[in-house]
């Protein structure tokens, strides 16, 4: 299987082909080959039965060459020319199966995909590179709008989004019913957001490669904590320089960590990380709200 990908952290098309052609020794078996595209949405399989016989090995795989490049262009609705080479008893033999979107998320929880894209923003970036604010939104509030324009204004450049996990590492995972709620609020405020089944940073890092996350000072502790790294040091020095080897960063802005407004340096960050955190300025961002307060008033 081969995936197709524009680039890191955006949607692939996976190939898978396959066949028995025309060989030196002549064949007992038929002459055919087997093609099956897969996206989030969609998976398409055909099989094609050759006339025995009829072209020699060469000519066999410029057919079948021609066709593997037709579902490719098919499986991403891109127009292509293609002039088919099959005989009129060479019937493709195809199965297609679509996925809506209850059924990708449900992909989503188990783990069949890594993530779904809803592109609600309008936004044009000029570089590939996500500024990403990951979080449980429960509810989105305006302090979660505010700190993602203050990072672009950090970052200069990159496209903005929200990642919303459907796995979380203390929590059940979220069911299709709630992610689609959450994922409301972000098509109300026209704001593109991210649902992928990654609970951990290095492995959002590893998936969004040369991203910049845009954290609280709440979670930068934490990922500089050996405590959640079964108390190894050296464990969690080699996962951080991990993510730093990914490209990316934290952009840490300040939050309140057990009753008191913290920044990035109040903490000691080890040597090496340095370059891996970047202090969002409390006189740039400070905003004291959570969506576990707003639930709270709610009642909820």
């Amino acid at each position: 299987m081969t995936f197709l990908d524009a680039s890191a952290g955006s949607p692939v098309l996976g190939v898978g082909f396959t066949g028995s052609l025309a060989s030196t020794r002549p064949k007992l078996g038929d002459h055919r080959f087997h093609l099956s595209t897969r996206t989030s949405d969609q998976l398409w399989v055909s099989t094609v039965t050759l006339s025995k016989g009829l072209r020699t090995r060469e000519q066999e795989e410029t057919v079948s060459s021609q066709f593997l490049l037709k579902g490719i262009a098919n499986a991403c609705k891109v127009e292509a020319t293609y002039i088919s080479e099959l005989n009129e008893s060479e019937v493709p033999d195809e199965y297609e199966s679509k996925f809506d979107e209850d059924q990708e998320l449900e992909q989503v929880i188990n783990g069949q995909i890594c993530f779904k894209v809803y592109p609600f923003s309008s936004d044009i970036a000029n570089t590939k590179r996500k500024i990403i604010l990951s979080g449980s939104f429960n509810p989105l509030h305006e302090g979660h709008l505010k700190l993602l324009d203050v990072a672009i204004s950090i970052c200069g450049d990159g496209y903005l989004c929200f990642e919303l996990s459907a796995i979380n590492a203390d929590k059940p995972p979220l069911t299709v019913s709630q992610i689609k709620e959450r994922v409301k609020q972000f098509e109300r405020v026209g704001k593109t957001v991210i649902v992928s089944n990654q609970p951990y940073f290095y492995k959002k890092a590893e998936l969004f490669p040369g991203s910049a996350f845009v954290i609280g000072a709440d979670t930068a502790v934490r990922l500089i904590d050996p405590k959640y790294y079964g108390n190894d040091y050296a464990k969690m020095l080699e996962i951080l320089i991990g993510c730093k080897n990914t490209g990316c960063v934290f952009l840490v802005a300040g939050r309140n960590v057990d009753g008191v407004f913290k920044v990035l340096e109040d903490f000691d960050v080890p040597e090496e990380l340095k370059g891996l955190f970047i202090s969002i300025p409390a006189d740039t961002f400070r905003m004291d709200i959570s969506s576990t307060e707003i639930r709270r008033s709610r009642g909820m």
